[in-house]
């Protein structure tokens, strides 16, 4: 299926796989490339010198493309640029917007930009900077995300914009993936769906409870960094709501020494990059004490297997996923979905006044293209932006 998506970045399917901090690694990206879909790598929660490692393990797993997630208020952006410059990186995805100087940097090398936006004003701002596509997250999406919904959201900015925008929030099947064409997307990012897949590292159990959450089962809460921050309910997250002012600053001073002491950064460099983080969200001071919380409760999940002391972040979807594909079944399933999705549309009228459909099946003649996924045939129809 030929979209905007698959032809800027070189994969075969129009599927993302988000950076997810803690949780998109080496194998996950790595597994995701080989399945054909573009597999964003977590760089917020590693050191400059574990992204280079990381991306070279990713390198030594797979020969297509893949991406880096950076943080464009962090104080070392311009090293971490360097690094996804220097090895090759096929894209580069930004969870905040990045400047018109890292944007052309990355470009001028040849490197695709893809920031992340939760409001039509961000991308009309990098697409007027030169990004080379958006990625729209609506309000059912995980972790840090606003408060509009994809269905609202994304056709505001496929209007707004006349670059690639990839839909994500709430996505996990090839209906949805026909929805967001249907949009005018060129492609779905996912992330909640591929944690949960045998790819990832998060440990079983946590897994499990994802599973066994329903849509009920998901909130969201402020209590952790000040944000809107999108999680499974358990009893953490219902005593941090409960939980009082002074409670919360003392957790968050302790984090955040926990997190200098992991990351080996300076407390110099703490307070620059909070700084930029104060200027780039207009966080009060108590907020930005606040965001060190972040990195080392979704820590204590998603690597130590701790929900009782960390976070889930979560999107809506999770209440929907039951299974624990690999990335390769998932992303097969996705385009045979949306390819039998499509066959089931009505077709459009013919000159008589009839379905459009010429052997009585209700099959409106789209199939899949030639390849080990199927027979030739026509792609599928190519939305505004694909």
């Amino acid at each position: 299926m030929r979209t905007a998506l698959t032809e800027l970045v070189g994969v075969r399917h129009p599927v993302v796989q988000t950076g997810m901090g803690w949780v998109a690694g080496p194998r996950l990206v790595s597994a995701t490339a080989n399945a054909g879909a573009l597999g964003i790598l977590a760089s917020a929660t590693m050191t400059v010198g574990e992204l280079r490692a990381a991306v070279r393990e990713v390198r030594s797993r797979t020969d297509a493309p893949f991406g880096v997630n950076l943080r464009a208020d962090a104080g070392d952006a311009g090293e971490r640029v360097r690094v996804v410059i220097e090895e090759g990186v096929r894209v580069a995805s930004f969870a905040l917007a990045p400047s018109r100087e890292l944007i052309t940097r990355l470009k001028d090398a040849g490197v695709v930009v893809i920031p992340s936006i939760g409001a039509r004003r961000h991308a009309e701002k990098v697409a007027a900077w030169g990004a080379d596509a958006v990625l729209v997250q609506g309000g059912e999406g995980g972790g840090h995300t606003g408060d509009v919904a994809t269905s609202v959201l994304l056709p505001q900015v496929v209007d707004a914009v006349g670059i690639p925008v990839i839909a994500a929030g709430g996505f996990r099947d090839g209906r949805g993936l026909v929805a967001a064409l249907a949009f005018g997307a060129c492609g779905v990012a996912m992330g909640t769906r591929f944690l949960l897949t045998s790819d990832s590292t998060v440990p079983d159990a946590v897994k499990q409870r994802y599973l066994a959450a329903s849509v009920k089962d998901i909130t969201v809460t402020t209590k952790v960094d000040g944000l809107p921050h999108r999680m499974l309910r358990t009893d953490l997250v219902d005593a941090l709501e409960r939980s009082g002012r002074p409670a919360a600053l003392l957790r968050a001073v302790r984090h955040t020494a926990a997190f200098r002491k992991r990351s080996g950064m300076r407390w110099a460099e703490l307070i620059r990059d909070g700084l930029a983080m104060k200027h780039g969200k207009e966080l009060s001071w108590s907020q930005l004490l606040l965001a060190a919380n972040t990195p080392m409760m979704l820590r204590a999940a998603m690597v130590e297997g701790r929900p009782d002391l960390g976070v889930m972040a979560s999107g809506q979807i999770a209440g929907l996923i039951e299974d624990l594909p690999s990335c390769a079944e998932l992303v097969d399933r996705i385009m045979a979905e949306a390819y039998e999705t499509l066959a089931r549309l009505p077709g459009p009228p013919d000159h008589t006044g009839g379905s459009g459909h010429t052997d009585g099946s209700g099959h409106t003649g789209l199939s899949r293209p030639s390849g080990p996924s199927g027979p030739p045939g026509p792609p599928g129809p190519r939305p505004p932006h694909g």
